[in-house]
C-alpha cells in the first residue's frame, strides 16, 4: 500500500539492515472513499489529482466506479467501487420456487443469461438426484445455446472494446454478427435475452423444426464477420500499439486473485471447466482450449476470437446430435418436477397447448389440481447443499445452493467471474497511462449485472 492510502494508520518501521527508526512512518489501509481521498490530499498538500471515472461512464462496462489517482497521465493508484445496481437477485430467489429462480438468475449477467440458467438448474438437479435422468436431447440443447451465447458475449466484448478505442467499425461488425445469434435465440426461446429457457429437469420446450437449418445458414455469416474482425484488429498497428504489453497480469497474479476465463488462459494455463469438470456431456465434444503466454490485453482479444471459432466447432457437433435425437424428450419424465407440464406453443403463440388445457380443464380434475399446485407451490427439494460450476464467457461461474427441504431455496449464492476478475483492475492499471485504463477494463470484460447480483 502507498503511504497516501486513505484512513491510513502510521506506525514505526525498521530501517534497512535491521536498525529501528521510528521517524519513518508506514501506513496500513483500512478503507476510504472519494471524500476521504480528497481530504487527505488537501491535508498532505501534495499535488495529485483524483479522477472519478464512472459509474455512468460508458467505458466502465456497466455501473462500475473507478477512483483513479493520477500524476500527469500516469495512474498511480486505482480503486474499484461496485454495488450501484443493488438488484438483490440472490435474496429474491429465497422467496420464489426453485423453478421461478431461473427467471431471476438469468438477469444477472445479461450478456450471458443461458450460463446462469444452466449452472443453476444443474445444481438443482444435483440436489434432486436427477442428474442422470435429464434427457440427452435437453443436454445437447443446453450446450448448443451456451456456445452460441459464448460467441454473442465475446462479440459484445470485442465490439465495445473497439468502440472505446475509437474503432466504431469494430463495434458495428460485432453487433451485426451478434444479431444473427439473437435471431436464433428468439426463434428457440421467444426472447433475445433473459430467456428463462433452461429449467430444472431439462428445457422449456424443444427447438423449432427449422432451427438446425437456420443455424447452419448463420454459421458462414458469423465466420465471415469474425474474419473481418480479425483483419480489422489483429494486424492494425494502432490497435496493437494500444493493446500489446498493456494490462499485463501474469499467472501468479491470476492465481492469487482467483482470476479465471480468457484472462487466466492468456497466461498460458489451459484451465477450462468444460475440460476440468465436464457437465452436460462436454467430455464427448471435440474442441480445444486456446492459450497464450503474453498475458496482455492483445492476447485476450486473440483468445476470445479463437474461442468463438471453437464454439462454432461445438455448435456443429450439437446440430448433428440434434438431428440424430429428433423426437426425443427434452424434460425429465417425473411429472412432479417437470414444470409446466406438456408445455407447447399454441395457436396464439404462447402458453400451454390448447389440447392439454382442454384435457386438464374439462376431463381430469386430478391433472388440474396437480398442475395448479406444481405451478403455484412448486416441488420440494431434499435437504442439502451443492456447488456447481460452468465455464462462463468471463471465467468460472459457480452456484452454491442450500435447501432446507422446502419448495424454495434457503440460500442461493453465485460466484460470478466478473466480480472476482475486477480485483485485477489495480494491478493492471497502476503504473500505466489513463488511456490504458479503458483498455485494461475492456480486456477483463466485466458485466456489472453479475457483480451486483
Amino acid at each position: 500500500m502507498s503511504p497516501t492510502t486513505p484512513h491510513a494508520t502510521p506506525h514505526a518501521t525498521k530501517a534497512p539492515y535491521g536498525d529501528f527508526d521510528a521517524s519513518i512512518p508506514s501506513y496500513e489501509a483500512s478503507g476510504g472513499d472519494w471524500a476521504d481521498i480528497a481530504a487527505e490530499a488537501t491535508q498532505l498538500g501534495e499535488e495529485r489529482i483524483v479522477v472519478n471515472m464512472g459509474p455512468q461512464h460508458p467505458s466502465t462496462h456497466g455501473v462500475l466506479r473507478l477512483m483513479l489517482e493520477i500524476d500527469g497521465e500516469t495512474v498511480t493508484e486505482a480503486r474499484c467501487g461496485v454495488g450501484y445496481l443493488h438488484t438483490g437477485i440472490e435474496k429474491n430467489m429465497e422467496f420464489r420456487t426453485w423453478t421461478q429462480g431461473v427467471t431471476f438468475c438469468t438477469r444477472m449477467d445479461y450478456l450471458a443469461p443461458l450460463f446462469q440458467e444452466t449452472a443453476y438448474c444443474l445444481a438443482v438437479e444435483k440436489l434432486l438426484g436427477i442428474t442422470d435422468d435429464v434427457p440427452e436431447r435437453a443436454s445437447i440443447i443446453r450446450v448448443l445455446m451456451m456456445e452460441l451465447n459464448r460467441i454473442a458475449s465475446h462479440l459484445v466484448c470485442l465490439g465495445t472494446g473497439g468502440n472505446e478505442m475509437g474503432a466504431t467499425t469494430v463495434m458495428t461488425i460485432s453487433f451485426t454478427a451478434r444479431e444473427e445469434i439473437l435471431r436464433i435465440f428468439e426463434a428457440v426461446t421467444g426472447l433475445r435475452m433473459n430467456h428463462a429457457y433452461v429449467r430444472p429437469g431439462g428445457v422449456v420446450q424443444d427447438v423449432p423444426p427449422d432451427v438446425v437449418a437456420q443455424i447452419r445458414k448463420a454459421d458462414p455469416l458469423i465466420r465471415g464477420y469474425l474474419a473481418q474482425l480479425g483483419d480489422l484488429m489483429l494486424a492494425n498497428p494502432i490497435f496493437k500499439s494500444r493493446l500489446v504489453g498493456v494490462g499485463h497480469l501474469n499467472l501468479s497474479g491470476c492465481m492469487a486473485l482467483a482470476i479465471t476465463g480468457p484472462v487466466l488462459r492468456s497466461t498460458g494455463l489451459p484451465y477450462d471447466v468444460r475440460k476440468a469438470a465436464p457437465y452436460c456431456g462436454y467430455e464427448t465434444y471435440d474442441f480445444d482450449v486456446p492459450t497464450s503466454d503474453d498475458a496482455d490485453c492483445y492476447s485476450r482479444v486473440v483468445l476470445r476470437l479463437e474461442e468463438c471459432y471453437q464454439s462454432l466447432r461445438i455448435v456443429e457437433q450439437c446440430l448433428e446430435r440434434l438431428e440424430a435425437t429428433a423426437g426425443q424428450p427434452v424434460m425429465v419424465g417425473d411429472k412432479k418436477i417437470a414444470w409446466p407440464a406438456q408445455l407447447a406453443i399454441g395457436s396464439d403463440g404462447m402458453g400451454n397447448s390448447l389440447d392439454h388445457i382442454r384435457e386438464i380443464m374439462g376431463t381430469s380434475m386430478e391433472a388440474l389440481i396437480h398442475h395448479f399446485k406444481l405451478v403455484t407451490e412448486g416441488f420440494r427439494v431434499p435437504v442439502g447443499q451443492v456447488f456447481q460450476s460452468v465455464e462462463h464467457p468471463r471465467g468460472e461461474l459457480g452456484v452454491h445452493l442450500v435447501s432446507d427441504g422446502g419448495t424454495r431455496p434457503y440460500r442461493a449464492h453465485f460466484r460470478d467471474p466478473s466480480f472476482n476478475n475486477l480485483q485485477a483492475v489495480a494491478v493492471m492499471c497502476e503504473g500505466g497511462q489513463v488511456a490504458d485504463v479503458v483498455v485494461a477494463v475492456a480486456s477483463l470484460d466485466p458485466v456489472l449485472g453479475g457483480v451486483d447480483r
